[in-house]
């Protein structure tokens, strides 16, 4: 029995008028130019969470230096994040180039077509594993993100919590009953462009959309009220201390992040914890924690940066040391010209210019 959502939806006619109107009016984007599965991985992957104008130049730089599995799973890793430099969201460089070194080892380079395999490596869910499946292998196997649950959630007046892992599987269900069989890989990518350009969060331009007589929603008039999204648990707070510590050498100290958590493997100035430690105790702590021996001058600037679940707010002082070397496998000491080798969040990117003003 067909499902009462589609009862009043011609799929036939539905994939028609966004595949030809996909033909027409697609995107030029260079993970485009062809459906190679190594390209369309990668471009995936950086488009997480991040917008396209920001990925392209990324991607361009990422595939001349990565243009193979190969290339990537011989690279060190730090020179992949400082490749991945800006665009945040890290362990997704980090688990993309575990998984393409399994491809290697495992599968002779080539990225499988098969779904179990491809869905078994390192970072590659549901959504990636059918965005490539059905652009590079043409497989009629659904890619589900948010663009494509508001999309489909506005064709079909489904008002279900789209924040809800159930939802996303009931949507997983009806873009499998509509997807294009002869044409997966149109299908994917024209909702994709669809939900980018016509079907936006706010204010959707229906009368220029290709399937707007196929909507339930804009035949109810109600469009802009969907898709529905609880909202997000509140960001928590942290307070930190950035110290810019130069030496007599004028070199100035870094600190390697952990290898797991947050920005994992990247580096950064030394922090403190402004909140667990008061001010006439901060050079103690350096002290106890780095081993090293500061004196702290005057702020030179304040950052705030925000990530999903927490925001920063940094104080960034100016600090000296009479130490040109350090015992803590944690920290160097590097020269203006030696740090631009090394991967760094966007948050202390920010901090650099004043280095030179120490």
């Amino acid at each position: 029995m067909k499902d009462k959502r589609l009862e009043h939806i011609n799929i036939s006619a539905f994939q028609e008028d966004l595949i030809n109107w996909y033909l027409k009016n697609k995107r030029h984007l260079p993970w485009r130019e062809n459906n190679d599965a190594y390209r369309v991985w990668v471009s995936e992957i950086m488009l997480q969470q991040t917008k396209v104008d920001t990925v392209i130049p990324y991607f361009n730089q990422f595939m001349e230096k990565y243009p193979t599995v190969y290339d990537l799973a011989e690279a060190e890793q730090q020179d992949v994040l400082k490749q991945w430099e800006g665009l945040g969201y890290y362990s997704r460089a980090r688990n993309l180039q575990t998984a393409v070194r399994e491809v290697v080892e495992n599968y002779d380079g080539k990225i499988p077509d098969d779904p179990k395999q491809l869905g078994n490596l390192k970072g590659i869910g549901p959504y990636t594993k059918g965005a490539i499946l059905s652009i590079a292998y043409n497989q009629p196997i659904p890619a589900v993100d948010g663009n494509v649950m508001r999309v489909f959630s506005r064709v079909l007046l489904i008002d279900e919590d789209i924040a809800q892992a159930s939802t996303k599987k009931l949507f997983e269900s009806y873009v499998g009953e509509m997807i294009s069989e002869e044409d997966p890989s149109s299908f994917n990518q024209a909702i994709m462009d669809l939900g980018a350009t016509i079907c936006t969060p706010k204010q959707p331009l229906c009368m220029f959309c290709p399937v707007m007589e196929h909507c339930q929603a804009y035949a109810e008039s109600v469009q802009e009220n969907l898709p529905v999204k609880k909202k997000a648990k509140k960001q928590r707070k942290e307070k930190y201390i950035a110290l810019l510590i130069q030496n007599q050498e004028g070199k100035y100290m870094i600190e390697k992040r952990p290898d797991t958590g947050l920005l994992a493997g990247l580096w950064q100035f030394p922090m403190i914890p402004a909140d667990d430690i008061v001010p006439k105790d901060w050079q103690m702590w350096i002290k106890d924690y780095y081993g090293v021996d500061v004196e702290i001058k005057e702020s030179c600037t304040s950052i705030k940066h925000v990530f999903s679940h927490i925001i920063w707010n940094v104080d960034v002082r100016k600090a000296i040391t009479n130490q040109e070397t350090v015992q803590d496998s944690r920290l160097k000491f590097v020269s203006l010209e030696e740090l631009k080798k090394y991967p760094f969040p966007v948050s202390h990117q920010k901090m650099i210019p004043f280095l030179e003003d120490n």
